[in-house]
């Protein structure tokens, strides 16, 4: 069993107000009073450092208005459930002491300028890339996957990557930019892609290319260093895992666990083909990236391109295609029904995108969405949803 870990990107808003606060390096500093062995930017690891830290890790992101959630390895959904519950619990305890919430939007809902993070390396970043940088506040979700080798990770990347932007739709956590209604399920996903190593990649075939593609990057100044490598899957730097980072951080913890939960059943899956000799899917980045640009539109809500056939197909069938993909990688692990209801109840009741239209239908009023937001975030109210089991033997 492949252990697996993640990183949620959150935004800090005040308590009152409920607006983006940029506050993340106090916030850090106070977590961090007592730890200072813990006192680590992940840039600053190794890729020896595996398994990640038994406990959680609070660092700093881009921006002062988010947190990243740095959670430990696990094995299993239930642990992972469980690991990104008590991470944001954790962020929240801390960001109250500064009279500020922390919660799952993966875009801000106000126009503020948001503030570039003080440390050297993110004020690097601001020097290089100016209004890129300074207008890039969108919070993310970063799913770590055991590899046994750089070898294997390359080949899982390859055979996996056709199936990143149903992660996308599934996640889609970001219809709001700036006060505007962006027209997209995933509108984070359409600004992250302005970064010139962001989005999908042409298969690489072997470590060799895929560490040439890197190096071209950083020498075109494309990227200041490898963690600038904003690909929508990548070889993680700092751990021997391989690092999928196409989804927006989702609004409740159960669909995050699912998430992840399925992330991992892909890599196995991947992982078997090349084993048995499969190749790669023969899709260049241009198609998948057009997929992906469907995908963030769309959310669940739509139509989304079949990696089986290549043609457009309603969402809820192209999911019940991906939950076929990776059906025995679940049955493996015991998780096939755990995992099936939560994405059950993603097709019946939403994405993160459709829960905060909702909520905004009802009075026009951002406070609205970040209030249900924060609800659903911390679990501090039982689910309004109806129930998934309608919907179960359409996708399983």
């Amino acid at each position: 069993m492949r252990s697996f870990g993640v990183e949620e990107e959150l935004l800090i808003v005040k308590a009152h107000t409920l607006v983006p606060y940029p506050i993340a390096q106090e916030v850090v500093s106070t977590h961090m009073e007592d730890r200072p062995s813990r006192l680590i930017h992940t840039v600053e690891t190794t890729r020896t450092e595996w398994p990640m830290p038994s406990d959680h890790v609070l660092v700093t992101g881009l921006h002062q208005e988010q947190l990243k959630v740095v959670g430990p390895p696990v094995d299993t959904f239930n642990e992972q459930l469980e690991a990104i519950r008590r991470g944001r619990q954790l962020a929240d305890a801390a960001a109250t002491e500064w009279g500020a919430r922390v919660v799952a939007l993966a875009s801000p809902l106000s126009s503020q300028q948001p503030h570039v993070t003080t440390d050297p390396r993110h004020r690097a970043i601001g020097s290089r890339y100016g209004l890129l940088a300074r207008e890039q506040l969108s919070c993310g979700f970063h799913i770590h996957v055991e590899v046994d080798s750089d070898d294997e990770g390359i080949h899982v990347l390859d055979r996996s990557r056709v199936w990143l932007p149903v992660l996308l739709a599934m996640s889609a956590n970001s219809p709001y930019w700036n006060g505007t209604d962006s027209s997209f399920a995933s509108y984070r996903y359409q600004s992250w892609c302005r970064w010139p190593t962001a989005g999908p990649c042409e298969p690489y075939g072997s470590i060799a290319a895929y560490q040439r593609r890197a190096e071209a990057m950083i020498r075109s100044g494309a990227a200041l260093d490898r963690e600038m490598l904003h690909y929508d899957a990548r070889l993680s730097e700092h751990y021997p895992t391989v690092e999928v980072r196409v989804a927006d951080v989702c609004l409740d913890p159960r669909g995050a666990a699912a998430l992840a939960t399925l992330v991992r059943a892909l890599v196995e899956t991947a992982a078997n083909q090349w084993r048995a000799g499969e190749p790669a899917p023969p899709v260049g980045a241009a198609e998948l990236r057009a997929w992906s640009w469907r995908a963030a539109h769309d959310g669940l809500a739509g139509q989304l391109m079949d990696p089986r056939s290549g043609a457009e197909r309603p969402a809820e069938e192209v999911v019940a295609r991906f939950l076929d993909h990776v059906g025995e990688a679940l049955e493996e692990t015991g998780e096939w029904g755990l995992v099936v209801p939560v994405v059950a109840d993603l097709l019946l009741n939403g994405t993160g995108a459709d829960w905060q239209r909702r909520a905004y239908a009802e009075r026009a009023d951002f406070r609205d969405v970040v209030e249900v937001a924060l609800s659903m975030t911390h679990e501090e109210g039982p689910p309004p949803q109806e129930p998934a089991a309608a919907l179960m033997p359409r996708i399983a």
